[in-house]
C-alpha cells in the first residue's frame, strides 16, 4: 500500500452465502480522488460499495480508511457517507430539515447545526430553496439535497450509488459538472457506481470497470477508452470490431486471415479491437457488401458483411452515403487498434 493511499481494499472477498460476488479485490484509492466503478449489472460494483459502507462483511481480506482498520467497524462509526440511487429524502421534511436530519441525531448546537446545513445547501447550489418539500423540486434538486445531506456528515469518503440514473439525459449532464464542481470544491474523497460509461469517462480521475467479482481494468478515462486490455473492457467502452490473433494473422470464422498481405502481427499480443470510427472506408485491402445503414447525426452508421465476418464501420456525414447493396473497400490500419492482451 502507498503512504499516499487514503482507502484500501486488500484482497477482500465478499459473498452471499456459498456464492461469491467479489473474490480478492485489492484497490488503493488517494485522498481527494474521485473513483468510478464501472461494470454491468452483477459484476460485484455495488457490492463492493457495500462492503465499504459497513453494510456487508468480508468473508476475507481488509479494509482500511485514512490509517485505520474498518474492516469490521459497524457503518454508523465509519465516517463515510452514502448517497442513494432514489435519494432517499424525508417527503414531510422541507429542504433544510432533511440536510439537518444526521446532525439532529449527532445532537449539534443550533448555531453549529444552521451553519453546517447552510454551508452543505450553498455548495450545492440551494439555498434559495430551503422551505421547500421534497415534492417541489425536481429530480436534480432532489440529488442536490442528498448530496448535501451526505456532505455536512464531513465524511471520509462518498460513496454515491448509481447517482444519476433516475434523471433525464439533460440532467444527467448537468449533475456530472455539479458533482465535478463540489467534488473539487469540498476536496472529499469520491467513490461512485455505474453502468453508464459515458458517466465514469466524463467524471472519474481513475475507473475500476470490473467484471464477475473481478478487477478487468483499471486507468485513467483515457487509459480505459483509447487503450482497453482485455476483449471485455473493450466491448464494453465501444469497440465493435473484435479479433482474436493467431500465429500474426486475424483469426475469423472461416480461419486465420492476414491484416496486412506478407506482414504478420507483431508482438504477443492476443487480439486486436477497432472503433466503427477507426475503420477506413472507400479504399483498403478488404471489401464488404452493405447490409444495414443508418444516420446517427454526426455520422452514418454502416453494417458490412465480409470475408472477416460483420464489420461495423461510420462515416462523418458531409461524405456521400453508400447505399444498401453496394460492395465498398475497407481497411483496418494496425496502427488504430487497441492491442488486447486477453481475449477470454
Amino acid at each position: 500500500m502507498s503512504d499516499l493511499t487514503y482507502l484500501s481494499l486488500k484482497d477482500v472477498t465478499l459473498a452471499y452465502g456459498k456464492s461469491v460476488a467479489v473474490d480478492r479485490l485489492s484497490l488503493d484509492i488517494t485522498r481527494g480522488e474521485l473513483i468510478a466503478l464501472l461494470g454491468p449489472s452483477g459484476c460485484g460494483k455495488t457490492t463492493t460499495m457495500r462492503a465499504i459502507t459497513g453494510l456487508m462483511r468480508p468473508a476475507a481480506g481488509r479494509i482500511t480508511l485514512d490509517g485505520a482498520d474498518i474492516t469490521y467497524l459497524p457503518a454508523n462509526k465509519r465516517q463515510v457517507g452514502l448517497v442513494f440511487q432514489s435519494y432517499a429524502l424525508f417527503p414531510h421534511l422541507n429542504v433544510f430539515e432533511n440536510v439537518a436530519f444526521g446532525l439532529r441525531l449527532k445532537r449539534l448546537d443550533g448555531k453549529t447545526l444552521d451553519t453546517r446545513v447552510d454551508g452543505g445547501l450553498d455548495l450545492v447550489g440551494l439555498s434559495h430553496l430551503t422551505n421547500r418539500k421534497p415534492a417541489e423540486l425536481s429530480g436534480g434538486q432532489q440529488q442536490r439535497v442528498a448530496l448535501a445531506r451526505s456532505l455536512v456528515m464531513d465524511p471520509k469518503v462518498l460513496l454515491l450509488d448509481e447517482p444519476l440514473s433516475n434523471l433525464d439525459a439533460r440532467l444527467r449532464l448537468e449533475m456530472r459538472t455539479e458533482l465535478q464542481r463540489v467534488q473539487r470544491e469540498s476536496g472529499v474523497t469520491m467513490v461512485f457506481v455505474t453502468h453508464d460509461q459515458s458517466e465514469a469517462l466524463a467524471l472519474a480521475d481513475r475507473i475500476v470497470v470490473m467484471k464477475d467479482g473481478y478487477i478487468e481494468q483499471l486507468g485513467t478515462p483515457e487509459d480505459v477508452y483509447d487503450r482497453p486490455s482485455t476483449r471485455f473492457v473493450a466491448d464494453f467502452v465501444g469497440f465493435e470490431n473484435i479479433f482474436a490473433v493467431e500465429n500474426g494473422k486475424l483469426k475469423t470464422a472461416d480461419g486465420e486471415v492476414p491484416l496486412n498481405p506478407g506482414a504478420p502481427i507483431e508482438g504477443t499480443v492476443k487480439g486486436l479491437a477497432w472503433r466503427p470510427s477507426k475503420v477506413t472506408l472507400g479504399s483498403g485491402s478488404f471489401s464488404g457488401i452493405v447490409k444495414g445503414s443508418s444516420f446517427a447525426g454526426h455520422a452514418r452508421e454502416y453494417l458490412l458483411d465480409s470475408a472477416l465476418g460483420p464489420i461495423k464501420a461510420e462515416q462523418p456525414v458531409p461524405h456521400d452515403a453508400y447505399a444498401i447493396g453496394d460492395r465498398i473497400a475497407f481497411d483496418l490500419a494496425p496502427e488504430h487498434a487497441a492491442r488486447l492482451n486477453r481475449m477470454e
